[in-house]
């Protein structure tokens, strides 16, 4: 079952990049109290998740968050380092925190899961937007092909706040 409006997201661990290194964040812990706008892509370096879906929320988080959005987040099945290298590489530091799913258990768990393996790329998350209030989902747009970004971009995010 994919997750919907109105759904709480799961209690999943994630990883995030602490000071420190890698840190592990339960999705509990880290939406609670936050309106956060979120965005999955398919994989870092990825040609449409770089070219476009990225570049897009780092051009208009500061936009989205005088909306009334605390943080602008990107998940993505790959690990911390590639993630969180990407979102720095392209200029994203201090304005799109990277939630790393590792493993595609947080995709697995709402329902987005996209296997990819045919192309050599395993099992990834499907590209998606959403606003997550206090671990709530208040909406969510899942492109139909996820290699395209037009239901998931930040100016359809910015649409829908």
């Amino acid at each position: 079952m994919t997750i919907k409006a109105g759904d709480r997201l799961p209690d999943v661990k994630l990883t995030v990049m602490g000071k420190n290194g890698p840190e592990p964040v339960v999705t509990k812990d880290f939406f609670a109290g936050r309106r956060v706008a979120l965005f999955s892509v398919p994989g870092a370096y990825t040609p449409t998740c770089h070219k476009k879906h990225l570049p897009g929320f780092i051009a208009k988080a500061d936009e989205i968050k005088s909306k009334g959005v605390d943080a602008v987040a990107v998940t993505a099945v790959n690990d911390i380092f590639a993630l969180d290298a990407w979102v720095k590489e392209s200029g994203g530091d201090g304005k799109i925190e990277a939630l790393a799913d590792g493993s595609a258990t947080f995709a697995k768990a709402l329902g987005v899961e996209l296997d990819l393996t045919d192309a050599g790329l395993g099992v990834r998350g499907k590209r998606y937007s959403a606003l997550i209030d206090d671990g709530v989902v208040k909406w969510i747009n899942v492109e139909e092909n996820s290699s395209e970004a037009t239901v998931s971009t930040a100016e359809a995010t910015l649409a829908n706040l």
